[in-house]
């Protein structure tokens, strides 16, 4: 894939030296960087650059995607903001769902209004603090403070080719960070921690997902599930247009690109760098 070690791959901190290390190698992935290349993907598909993340591994492997601080919040005007859960809405306008104010996620609801004027989607618009905001591996690896992805980013937006670079930054600190927690492994030893129902409660599930931020909200009532709401990476990343007007970021990153009869297959190059998990 890299014609190179993990390590000297991960060492890369800026545009430049990514392609001074891909200049003449052979492999898959430096390839790949000559034809995105060729064909400006590196300009190609920009959304909002603001990003989401949860942070990841701080429980596994200190340090790994915290240099500073713990790699959690949105990435505002080149700076992170810590991560505040209470800015999380989701807007129903444009979807094929009952209309509702902005709410919170806890307090979210999914009523069918499949003839619903305006719509086109059944993906709901998450906001974070009323904006839109992009996630998956590049958004971990600029709120993270990873040099290579911000220089990316700093340099062109985020685009196809910043966040396919994400993707191999993840890969290659990963792998490693793997071989590490395999060895840790203490066979016989327990692996959760059981737990009763509780007759009434509620809680919250914030993970990183590969493709991005993913969050669980539930509420328990007498006993049972009275509630279960999720925002998938892919809702944030595809989400329609809001009740302000804003579209998602993939509908940002589709503007102007080149469509229709003829034309070359660079939407397909904007849609597949969210990883999307959509059919």
């Amino acid at each position: 894939l890299l014609g190179d070690t993990l390590e000297a791959f991960s060492a890369l901190a800026s545009e430049d030296a990514l392609s001074a290390w891909a200049a003449g190698r052979r492999a898959d992935f430096p390839l790949f960087l000559q034809a995105a290349t060729d064909l400006a993907l590196e300009k190609t598909g920009r959304a909002t650059d603001r990003f989401l993340s949860y942070g990841a591994y701080g429980l596994f492997a200190q340090g790994l995607w915290q240099p500073n601080t713990i790699p959690q919040g949105d990435f505002l005007r080149g700076a992170v903001d810590r991560l505040n859960t209470a800015k999380i809405t989701e807007d129903t306008r444009h979807a094929w769902l009952a209309d509702s104010a902005p709410r919170p996620p806890a307090q979210g609801e999914t009523i069918v209004d499949a003839d619903k004027a305006d719509a086109y989607t059944w993906c709901k618009a998450p906001r974070y603090g009323g904006q839109v905001v992009e996630t998956g591996a590049l958004a971990r690896q600029v709120v993270a403070g990873n040099r290579l992805a911000r220089d990316l980013v700093e340099r062109h937006g985020a685009s196809v080719t910043a966040r396919v670079v994400a993707r191999m930054i993840e890969l290659a600190t990963v792998v490693p960070a793997m071989e590490n927690w395999v060895r840790a492994i203490v066979p016989g030893e327990l692996f959760c921690t059981p737990a009763k129902m509780p007759e009434s409660g509620e809680s919250v599930g914030l993970v990183e997902a590969a493709r991005g931020s993913l969050g669980h909200w539930l509420s328990v009532k007498r006993g049972r599930i009275e509630r279960y709401q999720i925002i998938a990476p892919t809702t944030w990343n595809f989400s329609p247009r809001d009740s302000t007007g804003q579209p998602g970021p993939l509908e940002q990153a589709l503007v102007g690109v080149p469509a229709g009869e003829g034309a070359p297959p660079t939407v397909q190059h904007v849609v597949r760098s969210f990883d999307p998990c959509m059919v």
